[in-house]
């Protein structure tokens, strides 16, 4: 996939690069412009190749990351503006294709000029876009370089109050916590990520949920991360499931191949060594005081292109009797597509990362996520007394930062009650 990416930010370049030397701007048409230009590309192509196929240290690997998707993002910009010039040209063109008589004004609006008899009070339709294009492409840069500066490991605590009207009376005042979408592999700061989960384990709660992702593509992301995530303990148990990411599609591709299914076996492994009990479409039940509470797992489900391994009328097997049934389960799509439709009370879910980038407070949630994802950040209800939580992310993929949407851990405290703001 970075490979694929790195092939359109070449296109980007040549496509920019010949379009800024067609304009009146000097520099561009320099040597050393020509020289800088395509010297920084090779650099940084070269860097996204040796992250791809070798093992380099993390910091370098972040580096280039960072230097790639500022890039990418600063080009993509400018590249839909020189667009919008090339169109507006296309289309004149066509009408003096289609034209009997040609003007001195089109042939002058062709060429992208200001007319001869108004020399003075601007410059052409094509400059001022190219110069606004540069502007545009370069405003990107200020926030998303704050979002890593600041905004990557800026973790925060989010407390849901969760009304169950059957919960056991044994598990009022539970707390659970849930993290989710570690993506190990994009970390660059141990120092942070620890930093991180002490404050998942002052909470102290009683149960803990971990809901997917917990590698970008390669079990081997996590060698280093292994010992920090293995701290996070409750009393009650620590309870995960796999997300999309975790089957190793994005490296191996979508086939299956021993090295692919080794991979897997990694990964789940990893989620042993750390005492984490990986639920793979079954269940486990909870006692406190004789009364019971029931956790169920599934493996990925999410509909359109992403894996569908969960099986949850599988997992549900032995819990017709359960008073309450919580669900982890990755993709929150999974709730719309199967879940409504089986007696689970909530489930938990992250995958969204809230895209990383977007507005979360008590008066505004928004991110362009929302256009993909009905349920997105947050908690959520439909029919009388189902609830989805879905979890922003605990790290990052992509680009490696947050701007608004901050990395979260949630704790939850189990309420036996109906729940007053979302009355039947």
């Amino acid at each position: 996939m970075l490979l694929i990416n790195a092939c359109v930010l070449l296109i980007l370049d040549f496509y920019i690069f010949f379009a800024l030397r067609a304009t009146k701007i000097k520099f561009p048409k320099t040597k050393i412009f020509a020289v800088l230009w395509w010297s920084y590309t090779a650099l940084l192509l070269l860097g996204v190749f040796i992250s791809a196929k070798y093992s380099i240290p993390l910091i370098v690997r972040s580096v280039i990351l960072v230097g790639f998707f500022l890039t990418a993002t600063s080009k993509l910009f400018f590249f839909l503006i020189l667009l919008i010039d090339d169109i507006r040209r296309g289309g004149v063109w066509v009408k003096r294709l289609f034209s009997k008589k040609e003007s001195v004004e089109d042939l002058v609006e062709d060429a992208g000029d200001p007319l001869p008899e108004n020399p003075v009070k601007g410059i052409s339709r094509s400059d001022f876009l190219t110069k606004a294009g540069i502007l545009i492409g370069a405003s990107p840069l200020i926030p998303l370089s704050w979002g890593i500066v600041s905004g990557a490991y800026d973790y925060r605590v989010r407390r849901v109050p969760l009304y169950l009207p059957h919960l056991p009376k044994a598990f009022h005042g539970m707390t659970i916590a849930q993290i989710s979408d570690v993506h190990s592999g994009s970390f660059y700061n141990k120092t942070a990520v620890t930093g991180g989960i002490d404050m998942l384990l002052k909470e102290k709660p009683d149960v803990t949920f971990f809901t997917g992702d917990i590698v970008n593509a390669q079990a081997s992301e996590m060698r280093e991360y292994q010992d920090i995530f293995a701290r996070v303990k409750s009393d009650l148990g620590v309870f995960s499931t796999l997300g999309n990411h975790d089957y190793g599609d994005y490296y191996y591709g979508k086939e299956d191949s021993p090295a692919k299914r080794k991979n897997l076996k990694d990964v789940i492994d990893v989620h042993k060594v750390m005492g984490w009990d990986l639920l793979m479409d079954e269940h486990r039940k909870i006692k406190v005081d004789g009364e019971e509470l029931c956790i169920v797992g599934v493996q990925n489900w999410g509909t359109g292109r992403f894996p569908k391994h969960g099986d949850i009328k599988k997992a549900l097997i032995g819990t017709e009797e359960q008073a309450v049934k919580l669900l982890l389960s990755h993709d929150p799509s999974h709730w719309r597509a199967q879940v409504l439709d089986t007696d689970v009370d909530v489930m938990f879910a992250g995958h969204t990362h809230g895209m990383q980038f977007g507005v979360r407070s008590e008066m505004l949630q928004w991110s362009p996520v929302q256009y993909i994802y009905k349920e997105w950040a947050g908690l959520y209800r439909a029919q009388e007394n189902k609830r989805l939580y879905v979890n922003v992310g605990y790290g990052f993929l992509g680009y490696p930062g947050r701007v608004g949407i901050l990395p979260e851990i949630t704790v939850f405290e189990l309420i036996k009650g109906q729940d007053p703001k979302f009355k039947a």
